[in-house]
């Protein structure tokens, strides 16, 4: 369940650091507390990683005492936003975090909206229809309504996906304010999943650049060649992406013709949604 498109190259953060993009950062850097900073870069870092690391390797990562990392990881297991794996002694990101930031953004009212039309949109497409949002520097998807097909593509609600490969991630930043897709695009890594896979920073200035003209992005195979997808934004009424809704389904059945159909459906749906929660889709793409 990914997506990608073509655009232009003009990403309007790429280049720039934080600080030149918001200067207020620069006047407010004195007042960090030093083991706050280390406790989200850890977070951040596991966050990439879903499949967890070992204190070893968040100590290699963070580049800080072992000790440090230990004490941060057990106070955060402690809190239940950490999970230890005793077989492979690693740690991974709870669900806890992910609830809080669900709810931060009204996500049970999102959820509650959002049912009619994710039913609405998979009786439209006859694929299985998802809505996710963004963690940290990976998305999540949030609920779906199943394809009735037999051969289908199903995920697992929680399932953690890229941001430069994944329509739902794409759909998503490309609408996001300079700033925050800065400090998303800081945490890119480009890893190379197909050959259909979105690999430099300018392929990914054109992507998002498309994405706003057409008001949707397309996974032609970038994740996996054995399935293709189509997103589309859902925003809140402060005109913020709060989600993505999208289509997945196996690529015998979209063709390059049926996923821009599907496209278009999943387009009208997530502005349907978007309505729904007070916003309005931009007119550009609308």
């Amino acid at each position: 369940m990914s997506t990608r498109p073509k655009r232009k190259a003009n990403s309007q953060s790429a280049g720039k650091s934080l600080q030149e993009i918001d200067p207020s950062l620069t006047a407010l850097a004195r007042y960090r507390v030093p083991i706050l900073d280390r406790t989200l870069d850890f977070i951040e870092l596991l966050a990439r990683q879903p499949e967890g690391l070992t204190l070893t390797g968040l100590t290699d990562g963070l580049k800080i005492p072992k000790n440090t990392v230990f004490r941060i990881a057990s106070t955060l297991a402690l809190r239940g936003y950490l999970e230890r794996d005793e077989e492979s002694k690693s740690y991974r990101i709870s669900r806890k975090i992910l609830a809080l930031g669900h709810t931060a953004l009204g996500g049970d009212r999102l959820l509650q909206v959002s049912d009619p039309v994710l039913v609405s949109l998979r009786n439209a497409t006859g694929e299985t229809a998802l809505i996710g949002t963004l963690a940290g520097s990976h998305g999540v998807v949030l609920d779906q309504v199943p394809s009735l097909h037999p051969v289908k593509v199903v995920v697992e609600l929680g399932h953690a996906f890229p941001l430069h490969s994944a329509a739902p991630a794409k759909a998503m930043l490309a609408f996001l304010d300079p700033l925050s897709l800065a400090r998303l695009e800081s945490h890119l890594t480009f890893v190379r999943f197909t050959p259909h896979t979105i690999t430099t920073q300018t392929e990914y200035a054109r992507a998002l650049q498309e994405v706003r003209t057409v008001g949707y992005a397309l996974d032609q195979g970038e994740e996996s060649e054995s399935f293709r997808c189509a997103a589309a934004p859902v925003f809140d009424h402060h005109g913020h992406p709060v989600a993505a809704l999208w289509i997945s389904g196996p690529v015998d059945r979209l063709s390059p013709t049926a996923l821009l159909q599907a496209a278009e459906a999943v387009k009208e749906h997530a502005s349907r949604l978007t309505s729904r929660l007070g916003g309005s889709f931009p007119a550009a793409c609308a």
